[in-house]
């Protein structure tokens, strides 16, 4: 017994020592968990910090467009005046603007906003619009606007604007023309670009959803796989088309602008729609653009500009409008691919202090000196944080914040950079930067709850559909 006894006691202070041993192991994960929690409350608070400020950003903006043009198409942000794209305003501001004022909890601005829409927007008007930005933005916006709010209205005005484009679509090929009387069904511009004939499917096919009206997705659809099927022998689009004959006028393909969002179209639109065919179209026609176009030889991911039938290289530019393509790649599941491209778009940024419109990548020398307020490098790091929770995006957006601010923010709103080397502002504030830009800036550093990403699909306006059919 006694032994026994003694064995007991040997036990108990071995066990003594080991839960001494492993104290400090204990207090050192505790003190490690600690900072992490203390570091995520900390991002947390600075992140609503930036949506505040960004949220402020769109009121100062959205409040000079009402002071200055309100009931007109934009702001003129340094004559404090307006511009109308047509004789007649189409109100593309409040339309373009809406569902960002709803995302951000806007609801004062964004209900008086949607009554104004309501009772004074028409399309029954003797005007000629282009269809591709009327679609993008007024279509596009009015869907998803609908979405956030019920609103039957602004869905109503939607497939009456459907309706009076339709015409666009009656080419000798399907392939819609560029503009269209929106009262008399006139049509002309018989020369396009992919971008214009390939980016109207998420519309048009939400509508035709919405409306049970199969048509529009029969046309839009028709007028992207036309496209598709004039594709080189190598997988590549060109430049130019024109949609009566389908023959290319220029054979020069790239991913920027006139070109760029009918790729995204392809991916988007399988997506949303659950569409086989756009999927099979959009895993055929990035393989042709990766391996024709991408281009690492400076160190950096680019895509430079080749001939659409032999991938010779013609040009080795990019600019603000190429950087789409990250957000796109990772939206296709490219996560690597789409990191190196996004490094390249942010040094484009950072060299300049703020992007330009084009530039040469071999040299970093600026080809075209605009920066128009563009959004595409802003969406993409959204997208990037989105799906890699990376808090280095996070500082790229403050970085697209900071300087905004500092070089075209105005007394009245936010303006154009004639250049961006100068800094010269020029007096244009189109609707997209409140539709876009602002938008992306504002989701980066928003709540996940605020909106996610993974259950709507946004066109190329930023305008958020979701599949509810």
């Amino acid at each position: 017994m006694p032994g026994f006894c003694f064995r007991i006691l040997r036990m108990l202070k071995s066990c003594s020592c080991l839960i001494l041993l492993l104290l400090p192991f204990s207090s050192l994960a505790q003190s490690k968990d600690e900072p992490s929690k203390k570091d995520a409350k900390a991002q947390e608070r600075a992140n609503a910090a930036t949506a505040k400020q960004v949220r402020e950003d769109f009121l100062h903006a959205w409040n000079g467009y009402k002071k200055y043009a309100w009931g007109h198409d934009e702001l003129k942000p340094l004559s404090k005046s307006y511009h109308d794209w047509h004789k007649v305003p189409l109100l593309m501001t409040p339309v373009d603007a809406l569902d960002t004022m709803i995302l951000m909890g806007l609801k004062k601005e964004g209900d008086s906003t949607r009554k104004y829409i309501d009772e004074n927007l028409s399309f029954d008007q003797d005007i000629e619009v282009k269809n591709f930005e009327i679609t993008i933005r007024m279509l596009g916006g009015l869907l998803s606007s609908y979405q956030l709010t019920g609103d039957k209205r602004l869905l109503a005005l939607a497939d009456d604007l459907g309706t009076r484009l339709l015409p666009v679509f009656n080419s000798g090929t399907g392939m819609p023309y560029m503009y269209v009387n929106l009262k008399t069904g006139a049509t002309r511009g018989d020369v396009s670009n992919p971008a214009e004939i390939g980016t109207l499917l998420i519309e048009f096919g939400t509508l035709s959803k919405l409306t049970n009206k199969p048509i529009y997705y029969e046309k839009a659809k028709r007028a992207l796989t036309e496209l598709y099927k004039r594709r080189s022998s190598i997988g590549l689009v060109g430049s130019t088309i024109n949609v009566d004959t389908g023959v290319w006028i220029d054979t020069q393909s790239h991913i920027s602008g006139g070109i760029d969002s009918y790729y995204e179209y392809l991916l988007k639109a399988s997506i949303l729609f659950n569409d086989q065919d756009c999927a099979q179209m959009w895993s055929d026609s990035i393989a042709a653009v990766n391996r024709y176009l991408a281009d690492d030889s400076t160190g950096r991911l680019w895509y430079s500009t080749v001939d659409m039938n032999t991938g010779k290289r013609l040009a080795t530019h990019s600019g603000a409008l190429d950087a789409f393509l990250p957000a796109v790649l990772a939206l296709g599941g490219d996560i690597e691919r789409a990191e190196k491209l996004q490094a390249s778009s942010y040094k484009m940024w950072t060299t300049f202090g703020i992007e330009p419109e084009e530039m040469d990548y071999t040299t970093m020398k600026v080809t075209y000196d605009g920066y128009a307020l563009r959004p595409e490098i802003i969406e993409s790091t959204y997208y990037l944080y989105t799906y890699t929770q990376d808090p280095k995006y996070l500082e790229m957006g403050r970085t697209y914040l900071a300087d905004l601010d500092r070089y075209c923010r105005t007394d009245a709103g936010y303006a154009a950079l004639k250049s961006v080397v100068t800094k010269e502002k020029r007096d244009s504030m189109e609707s997209f930067f409140l539709a876009e830009t602002l938008k992306y800036e504002y989701l980066l550093f928003a709540p996940s709850s605020t909106l996610d990403l993974r259950s709507v699909i946004f066109n190329t306006e930023a305008h958020p559909i979701k599949k509810t059919w």
